[in-house]
């Protein structure tokens, strides 16, 4: 199996099942097929020990870079449940985002992140950390979190106060 030439490649988002993220990213790089899985690390407490462990930035979401015509390809694994949807299409997610999420990841606490009074309903502009400059609408604002929509991205992100 040969993958077109990577000028015509988009970056679509694949669901997976739940707690596949890592086993789909594994599966599609046997597959030969372009993917991404940002995985941040965490440390989790169980009752005798702490101990850190790489979770998935986005539950359920891994990312694919293929030919429109070979979508299909990425249901050979079998933790891919379907593609991500964006009114009526599959969602594309351009090339800057994919590097967006990657710069993010690599220097994790270089960004500042500080909070203002925003109503639910308010569009704005997100000034540091790894989804700079892009624009997300207020959702949820509670006293511990808020919740913004990226609409370009078709994501939500839950921001700790």
């Amino acid at each position: 199996m040969s993958l077109r030439k990577k000028r015509n490649m988009n970056w679509y988002v694949v669901y997976t099942k739940p707690k596949w993220e890592k086993k789909v990213a594994e599966q599609l790089d046997a597959l030969g097929i372009e993917n991404y899985c940002p995985l941040i690390t965490q440390v989790r407490q169980w009752s005798d020990r702490k101990k850190k462990i790489e979770v998935p930035l986005f539950n359920s979401y891994v990312f694919v870079q293929l030919a429109d015509a070979d979508r299909n390809l990425v249901f050979q694994s079998t933790g891919v449940v379907r593609y991500l949807f964006w009114l009526g299409k599959p969602a594309i997610v351009r090339d800057e985002e994919i590097a967006i999420i990657k710069k993010g990841l690599e220097e994790p606490n270089r960004y500042e992140v500080s909070l203002h009074p925003f109503k639910v309903g308010d569009t704005i502009a997100l000034e540091s950390g790894p989804f700079s400059n892009q624009a997300a609408i207020v959702q949820e604002v509670n006293k511990t979190h808020y919740v913004v929509v990226l609409e370009s991205m078709g994501c939500v992100l839950k921001i700790k106060c």
